[in-house]
């Protein structure tokens, strides 16, 4: 007889975000009768096609992958149905999933969610919660239906952010976080020993998806509103400023005493003032180049004292 504490699961991610997860619930003992992931796109100077992380760790891991472009035509439908799935884990998947979708797992589909809904609901939560100067974030397990992150909510963890956390580090850490708690929250949801609760129309607040020009510096903002931005935009869409009429990306930088005409070097090897105190660069790239601390910078690319970036 079925062990009915065994589900059959279908895992839905495109990012790296759902693969600490992805690997928990098989060590639970669950069967992942598929896995769901964007499709192969062009990527770097060649634009070969390439896969995504849970599209290669999928097949390294034996399981089944489909790779739709849709889930609102009929045949990606019928097909998901076939699975006869028990439930579904979506984590930072990328795709609408259509009614149908939704009701077809017996138990119906749970989101990974990275944010304490129903704060920072939508595309982009990491990256949003830091460029707001939040102090706290976390996952929310959450039941989905048709509106936006909007439905009850199984379980919520939280975490501090720092003021010196990116976006890289806080994924990795909320992914950690999430397989910790998805197999005792599977278990709840299989048994019906854990209850959705609705989320509350208080504090709700969208996690647009980021535009490439946010990442256009304005150093006329305070200091730590800037290393905000090159702390929540790296490596994408990126933080840039120009220099000597070149494009210059600032990757990593502290907040550091400082006045003096926002934009300008007022100390080397890179200090710039900003509208309040200044940021001392650590990490910059020009284009083509490789990253560089700005000592090293400054050698093949001087910007003296006075230099005025924009």
């Amino acid at each position: 007889m079925p062990d009915p504490s065994r589900l059959r699961l279908v895992v839905m991610g495109t990012t790296a975000f759902v693969l600490p997860s992805l690997e928990a619930l098989l060590a639970a003992g669950h069967t992942v009768v598929a896995v769901y992931t964007q499709p192969s796109r062009p990527a770097g100077r060649g634009h070969r096609l390439r896969r995504t992380p849970v599209h290669e760790a999928a097949e390294r891991l034996g399981l089944a992958v489909r790779t739709p472009r849709t889930l609102k035509d009929f045949e990606a439908q019928t097909g998901f149905a076939a699975l006869h799935a028990d439930l579904a884990v979506v984590g930072a998947y990328g795709l609408l999933l259509p009614k149908p979708v939704l009701a077809a797992p017996r138990l119906g589909c749970i989101n990974l969610h990275a944010s304490l809904l129903p704060r920072w609901r939508g595309a982009a939560p990491i990256e949003r919660a830091i460029l707001a100067g939040d102090r706290e974030t976390g996952i929310s397990v959450f039941q989905m239906e048709e509106g936006l992150d909007t439905g009850p909510v199984f379980a919520m963890r939280p975490l501090p952010i720092s003021p010196s956390t990116t976006t890289a580090e806080l994924h990795e850490r909320l992914a950690a976080v999430a397989a910790e708690m998805l197999p005792g929250v599977v278990a709840g949801i299989a048994d019906g020993s854990l209850p959705a609760v609705p989320q509350t129309i208080d504090g709700v607040v969208y996690a647009h998806k980021l535009a490439r020009e946010e990442g256009r510096l304005d150093f006329a903002m305070s200091a730590v509103d800037v290393q905000r931005r090159l702390r929540a935009l790296n490596p994408a869409p990126g933080t840039w400023c120009v220099a000597r009429g070149e494009r210059l990306t600032l990757l990593a930088a502290e907040v550091v005493p400082g006045s003096g005409m926002p934009g300008t070097v007022t100390s080397l090897p890179l200090t710039i003032a900003c509208g309040t105190h200044a940021l001392m660069v650590t990490l910059a790239q020009r284009a083509g180049r490789r990253a560089m601390p700005p000592d090293e910078l400054q050698r093949g690319f001087p910007m003296p004292l006075g230099t005025r970036l924009g």
